[in-house]
């Protein structure tokens, strides 16, 4: 369900990562080649970029499907960054947020995007939202399940939790109560990006020189470079270097 991608490294045109490879998330929205669930991601998309010496990045968010958006084929041609996080809507149930409900979602330096599902929506995760100051939920987005998520992550960030930590406490929290969930999560400031393996695929290529790296849900390339996280990992990675943590999974 969804498909995303997080780059750092030296500038290079949004195309690059997203449009110009043979697999990319252009691709990806009508025939990712590793989706576990779903099959369609035409229910909206989203990329948000980093521009030199700002560090609140921008985004371009839309409703329909990204093949069909000419506009964005023409700004991705030009539009140049060292540091993006896109991610392209499965095919979900209707409903009235439109373009508020695809990711990237954003606060300050940080965008944000959810590739899963949470089973028992919303129903699940009733205690776990009851648990954050009510403004903040409030705030949100949108109704649905990523943009709680989100809430809880940026509750955590709020609060001085470092990045990783947030995203693998967000993660067991979540699992917890709502066991089969599926939480590929990624997180980025302009410089570094976190992810989470728990329940879909996660892949990551690092540049040998120490250029680029790239995070994503599958390769959009056959570079032999991609490696493939194992699931219920924390990625951590800037453009030179990528670790990789496991996550406990919760208590029973």
């Amino acid at each position: 369900m969804c498909r995303h991608v997080a780059y750092v490294g030296d500038p290079v045109a949004l195309g690059t990562v997203l449009s110009d490879p043979p697999h990319g998330l252009l691709r990806q929205s009508w025939a990712p080649r590793r989706q576990r669930y779903g099959t369609v991601n035409a229910d909206g998309f989203g990329v948000g970029w980093y521009a030199p010496g700002d560090p609140v990045p921008a985004r371009y968010r839309r409703a329909g499907p990204i093949w069909a958006d000419l506009s964005f084929t023409d700004l991705a041609r030009v539009v140049r960054t060292g540091a993006l996080l896109a991610a392209v809507r499965d095919a979900t149930a209707p409903g009235a947020d439109g373009e508020a409900a695809a990711a990237p979602f954003a606060s300050g330096p940080w965008l944000f995007s959810h590739n899963g599902a949470v089973p028992g929506w919303p129903d699940s995760l009733a205690k776990v939202a009851a648990a954050l100051p009510a403004a903040e939920l409030l705030s949100l987005e949108a109704r649905n399940d990523s943009a709680l998520l989100w809430a809880l992550i940026l509750h955590r960030l709020r609060a001085g939790d470092e990045p990783g930590a947030a995203l693998a406490a967000t993660v067991r929290e979540v699992a917890g109560a709502a066991p089969g969930a599926r939480l590929n999560l990624l997180l980025c400031d302009g410089r570094s990006v976190w992810a989470t393996a728990w329940g879909d695929t996660l892949w990551y290529r690092r540049d040998e020189a120490g250029r680029s790296t790239v995070v994503a849900s599958e390769p959009y390339d056959d570079d032999p470079g991609w490696r493939e996280a194992p699931d219920l990992t924390l990625l951590t990675a800037t453009r030179a270097e990528v670790v990789l943590s496991p996550i406990e999974e919760p208590s029973p």
